[in-house]
């Protein structure tokens, strides 16, 4: 008899499910409108969905609700150094500085030791490198994980890891890589030209690792692009950086993108991580008007928090980069507090005056004590910086 295909078996590297099936699958349910000819999914435009009030997991959070969610995550306390200062040396990689985009992860045969991966500017664009700690707090051992793709290709313009394959998005959960397929796996942004700070347009492709140090791009195609037939007038101008949940068989990647100076958040689905659909009543995180997310709502981080989700990322608004929060029920409706967990120019010393934000967010269990870990601008450069509370 043949075997029923559970939605959680599938090939990373072979054919997806079909994509009518996978549609009716997942949370998109109906709200693809249409599968033209060619196959390529439709998508509705990108207005909000009318909610059903009696529906708990669509309906907005009050103001009681919010409070409470974020309340454990307010309250933090400063290392007093950047962990990663902007001038912070890597052998072979002399003119990079400035560094940014900071992701802690664990690997199986080494329980006990952390990496971060993190970005660095040259003249050129970006790389990305990764280093490892047994504290948390000093990190050692640099080396490049993921460079300049090949000239005239998508990536051209550098890399940006770190919307990892986890084992386990709960928030307390280690941040251990799983491997599939034999390989660990990863989405990046990237650009496609050298020569300057984010030259648009930007991409995002997926990438695949035998020892979850060095990184290779395991597509040629990007997965989201600006000249894709989903693309909507929300991000029509540049796409940014991706985030990686897998949730009852689907991947979800939440990424920030651009229309002109302003930058909204999305949400796109895929079954094997290499083709990739948009939510149709994107974005799902949106600018308030005069709120601390006025300009950016921007480089969203997942985590499975008891009963919820919760999403941390940053907001630009009222003169600076600060932490923001959202909360979700079915990972396709949020609710943002309006408050910063973090604002910007917190720290006694100055590191975050300009920009706090593009967090990772770790749970150290022995010392019961989050890390959060962070870009800081201000009067020590572009480092990245340390906050923790207890949890």
């Amino acid at each position: 008899m043949k075997k029923k295909m559970n939605p959680t078996e599938r090939s990373i590297s072979g054919q997806p499910l079909s994509r009518r099936n996978f549609i009716r699958q997942t949370a998109l349910g109906t709200a693809i409108l249409a599968v033209p000819p060619s196959g390529r999914l439709w998508a509705a435009p990108s207005v909000a969905p009318s909610l059903n009030p009696e529906d708990e997991s669509t309906a907005p959070l009050g103001e009681e609700i919010l409070g409470r969610w974020s309340a454990p995550f307010r309250g933090w306390n400063y290392h007093p150094d950047p962990v990663i200062p902007a001038d912070y040396p890597i052998p072979g990689a002399e003119g990079f500085h400035n560094y940014d985009v900071p992701c802690v992860f664990q690997l199986e045969d080494k329980p006990d030791v952390w990496y971060m991966s993190f970005i660095g500017f040259n003249q050129s664009g970006y790389n990305s490198f990764v280093v490892e700690s047994e504290d948390l707090i000093h990190w050692k051992n640099p080396q490049l994980a993921m460079g300049f793709g090949p000239e005239g290709q998508f990536d051209h313009g550098g890399c940006v890891i770190g919307a990892y394959l986890y084992r386990s998005w709960d928030i307390r959960a280690p941040r251990m890589l799983r491997k599939q397929d034999g390989m660990y796996w990863t989405l990046y942004g990237c650009y496609p030209r050298q020569g300057g700070y984010e030259l648009r347009p930007g991409y995002e492709g997926v990438a695949a690792s035998e020892d979850g140090l060095h990184w290779k791009r395991a597509s040629d195609e990007p997965i989201l692009s600006v000249y894709q037939k989903d693309c909507r007038t929300w991000e029509a101008d540049c796409i940014y950086q991706p985030w990686l949940v897998e949730h009852e068989g689907t991947y979800h990647n939440f990424y920030n993108a651009a229309a002109g100076p302003v930058e909204q958040m999305g949400v796109a689905l895929s079954n094997d991580l290499k083709h990739w659909v948009r939510y149709p009543f994107n974005p799902v995180i949106r600018n308030r008007p005069g709120g601390y997310d006025e300009q950016f709502c921007s480089d969203g981080k997942v985590y499975r928090d008891g009963d919820h989700w919760t999403m941390f990322y940053f907001g630009v608004g009222k003169g600076g980069a600060s932490i923001m929060v959202a909360f979700s029920r079915d990972l396709l409706h949020w609710t943002a507090d309006p408050e910063p967990l973090y604002k910007f120019g917190g720290h006694p010393a100055g590191l975050d005056l300009k920009y706090a934000h593009k967090i990772s967010l770790v749970f150290n269990a022995h010392e019961n004590t989050y890390y959060m870990y962070y870009c800081a601008v201000g009067n020590k450069g572009r480092t990245i910086g340390l906050l923790t509370g207890k949890g």
